[in-house]
């Protein structure tokens, strides 16, 4: 494989003689060996091949034109060409595949619909098997209009030699696509191997140069295999819209520089999470272009979620497990991949509580696009709500074997089709044996769930509660039930065979929620608590240690060795700053062999969620300039020039593989909503999908040209909500920093706060000092509790309260060097009843 600065270029392979695969493709001698399905018969009309194909079908599938019996060797290349036209047009799927198992070889659609003009088409791919039963098709349903379809001149040949796939990469110039704050970093990648630094120009929008420098050489960076120059133009702090850079004669795409260039981000990769759910409609009115019927709720041809059986001879009953997301481009849903996603909207929302940047209003109850808004709880909430309640649902109810554990995960007894609406799924759907993991996902984020709900509904918060410790009692009896590993039909296996992490994370949410000495002791026990978590492919469904020592480090708790702990964050997110300091690319993550895992994209972010913690935990501005830096590469930044976030750059991406939200494939489905990411560069995607082994075969050397922007490749550009959420949550994150510059002094105050068991409540007494030099004439203290407490008298001071917020306010002077004395009275939901650890005085937090 060769690399260039301008993309990929394969070598070519050996080739045997070319051989023609359809001998009866110019239908001289009629149909040959040609066939369709019943709905639209194949006649030839002045010398071509015709269907008619009915309007209003569901399913591309539901109208097929073919031909089988071809000859096809693994790794051999093949040209596909033919002319064809349509009364209506058409974007007829176009599959070379295995007749049987229908893998498919090529699978494609004509970038613009067959219409009235005879039109001659060409495409190469690689056959994916040895196999003398190959089949060709079109695949013609999906469109409203009845319409007639011809074609003629099919040749299939194979010994050819296939073009190279040379993406196009646009300007050498790579920049945040979407902008950068104005007294926050600013960094830009030129692609070129002069030795020595080149001038640069920042131009607005009208052309005229507001700054200028020189770039620095930076070397061959090893995940591009491509040598590169930093620029850095920090030292700008003037905000603007069209900004370009231009350098070695190129000039850049446009970009931002806003204060609030993330915060339409922020909202977005929220409300991507609506038009994800299951067991719902969706509503034009709240997701404009995103209507569709509920799915999955028993209308047929659905089967529905109301009563799903488990695998045959597995367990005797059925569940409801309505509700959730699907999992990703597919109808699956997963306890283990659900856990990780909603335990990270909880996250972003639990920070507003501890971190000293977090903007707690920019998520409260109407700043995202969903149903529930203006029901009083925040809308973050509302989102992982739909989630947790189908993770609970997946519970083994009492009195049947292994009550308490969690079904692994539910899904089609085979792979739906390709497109489709949830609404039109006919698959049975079946529940699959609990897992120690799944059970254990359940007991954390049932857990976590229970202290951030109590305040908005205490009934949920009870049951969320008892369900995550019957779950954690459960997984002790039960430590070794794992999920099988393997392709299942229908949906991911989400195999993993080391629990040690899920036991770790559970007991830290059980802890941090109750405070009971059982839970402390197991944390303290696990081999993981005073282990080196921080691996260099980051945190993610298999791996979970790192989510107990995030949360254990930032959630008040009065665990003995906590420092440590939160040493251990810093740390930890020191190897990852060292990462995005390295790369040219400010690239967060830096896989052992450079090899770039599946969901690459959701890894950089995770390892992007560390650093930030980081930044909350010790107001260093390094980390939080890492972390704005660390977004520069999934917007724009990197060796392809694209940014990975629907609607977000001037060149996005916007085919994922989706099965509804594919527009590039059935212009009658919406594209992925804004804000949507897929999974990114992956080392190993040849192997998985036709689309990658055609286009990106021998770029895993150079891992970052491992993607590609095609509804096809589910390898690397499927959309998954374990990715939604990580981007969601570093998205709050840097919304929050506002115009960039260093982080507030903290306010010339100190509060102490203590609090003692009283009957079924507590007492407490906040001491409030003033520290600075001014007298305070009227003042207002602010907090929020972690869990469900409530303040039902103040003494000292006017109290009120909104969820699970605090207010104190006073009218009386507050001189410098003096303190002053509240009293509260409050009753408690029961667990832990942590001091806070936050206070805002005046707006501004104290030290």
């Amino acid at each position: 494989m060769a690399l260039t600065a301008a993309g990929v270029g394969v070598g070519v392979p050996a080739h045997a003689d070319p051989v023609e695969q359809i001998p009866d493709g110019n239908f001289d001698d009629g149909v040959g060996e040609w066939w369709s399905t019943g709905n639209s018969p194949l006649s030839i009309v002045n010398g071509e091949a015709c269907v008619p194909v009915p309007g209003g079908l569901v399913n591309p599938w539901d109208s097929i034109v073919g031909r089988d019996h071809l000859n096809l060797t693994a790794g051999e290349d093949y040209r596909l060409t033919f002319t064809a036209h349509s009364t209506v047009p058409l974007k007829p799927r176009i599959l070379v595949q295995n007749a049987t198992t229908y893998l498919e070889s090529l699978g494609a659609r004509p970038e613009e619909p067959i219409g009235a003009t005879p039109t001659a088409y060409e495409f190469f791919f690689t056959a994916q098997e040895t196999n003398p039963s190959g089949q060709f098709a079109f695949q013609l349903g999906g469109d409203d209009e009845d319409a007639t379809f011809c074609f003629d001149n099919v040749s299939l040949v194979g010994g050819v030699v296939k073009p190279p796939y040379v993406p196009d990469t646009g300007p050498r110039v790579r920049v945040n696509q979407v902008g950068y704050l104005p007294h926050g970093p600013k960094n830009a990648t030129l692609v070129t191997d002069r030795p020595a630094g080149i001038a640069f120009e920042l131009r607005d929008a009208k052309g005229k140069v507001v700054h200028r420098g020189r770039s620095k050489p930076a070397g061959v960076d090893a995940s591009s295999g491509v040598a590169t120059h930093t620029i850095s133009f920090s030292a700008y702090t003037k905000a603007g819209t069209g900004f370009t850079l231009v350098a070695d004669g190129e000039t850049s795409h446009p970009f931002d520089i806003s204060p609030a260039a993330y915060d339409k981000l922020r909202a977005d990769t929220l409300s991507a999470f609506y038009p994800q759910r299951s067991g719902i409609e969706i509503k034009d009115s709240v997701a404009p272009g995103y209507a569709r019927p509920a799915g999955h709720v028993g209308v047929a041809p659905n089967k529905g979620d109301l009563s799903v059986a488990c695998l045959p001879g597995t367990c005797d009953y059925a569940l409801d497990v309505t509700g959730g997301w699907y999992d990703a481009g597919d109808f699956g849903k997963y306890v283990v991949n659900g856990g990780i996603a909603a335990y990270q909207l909880m996250s972003a929302f639990e920070r507003t509580k501890t971190a000293r940047s977090a903007q707690a209003d920019k998520l409260g109850d109407g700043t995202v696009r969903l149903p529930e808004r203006g029901n009083g709880v925040p809308d973050i909430l509302d989102e992982a709500r739909w989630e947790l309640d189908f993770i609970l649902k997946m519970q083994v109810p009492d009195g049947k074997p292994l009550a308490g554990m969690a079904h692994h995960k539910m899904h089609d007894e085979s792979w739906a089709g390709y497109p489709m609406l949830p609404s039109a799924g006919d698959k049975t759907r079946y529940l699959h044996p609990p897992s120690t993991a799944a059970t254990l996902n359940l007991a954390a984020t049932a857990a976590q769930a229970a202290r951030l709900y109590a305040p908005y509904d205490k009934a949920f918060a009870t049951r969320a509660l008892r369900a995550a410790r019957k779950a954690y009692d459960a997984a002790l009896a039960n430590p070794a039930l794992y999920a099988p590993g393997g392709g299942d039909a229908g949906g991911g296996p989400y195999d993993d065979t080391n629990v040690t992490d899920e036991f770790y994370w559970a007991a830290a949410e059980l802890y941090l929620t109750t405070g009971e000495k059982r839970f402390a002791d197991a944390v303290r026990a696990s081999p993981l608590h005073a282990a080196d978590v921080w691996v260099a492919t980051g945190f993610d469904w298999q791996q979970r240690a790192q989510l107990a020592r995030l949360e254990l480090a930032t959630v008040p708790n009065a665990l003995p060795d906590r420092d440590r702990v939160r040493r251990s964050v810093v740390d930890g997110a020191r190897r990852y700053l060292a990462n995005v300091t390295a790369s040219p690319w400010s690239l967060a993550y830096a896989p052992p062999g450079n090899a770039f895992d599946w969901g690459s994209n959701g890894l950089v972010l995770n390892n992007l969620q560390v650093i930030a913690t980081a930044y909350d935990l010790t107001n260093d501005m390094k980390f939080r300039d890492a972390v704005l830096s660390g977004m520069d590469y999934l917007l724009g930044r990197n060796a392809l020039n694209r940014s990975y976030i629907t609607g977000y750059g001037e060149v996005d991406t916007h085919r994922q593989y989706h099965r509804w939200f594919a527009n590039s494939i059935d212009d009658d489905l919406p594209p992925p909503p804004p804000g949507s990411i897929g999974g990114g560069p992956n080392s190993y995607a040849s192997t998985w999908d036709s689309t990658a082994a055609d286009k990106l075969a021998g770029c895993e050397s150079r891992p970052q040209w491992c993607s590609i922007d095609d509804a096809q490749s589910y390898a690397t550009n499927e959309i998954a909500i374990n990715w939604m959420s990580t981007l969601a949550w570093a998205a709050s994150f840097v919304a929050d920093q506002d115009n960039g510059e260093a982080a507030p002094r903290a306010n010339a105050c100190h509060v102490h706060y203590t609090a003692l068991p009283s009957g079924t409540g507590f007492v407490a007494a906040v001491e409030v000092r003033n520290t600075g030099p001014a007298t305070l004439k009227g003042w207002e203290l602010t907090f929020a509790f972690v869990g469900g407490q409530r303040v039902e008298a103040a003494q000292g001071a006017r109290a009120s309260q909104a969820g699970a917020t605090v207010t104190l306010a006073g009218g009386d002077q507050l001189k410098p060097g003096k303190s002053l004395l509240i009293g509260l009275r409050g009753t408690s939901a029961g667990g832990a009843n942590p001091a806070p650890e936050l206070f805002r005085l005046n707006g501004s937090a104290c030290s």
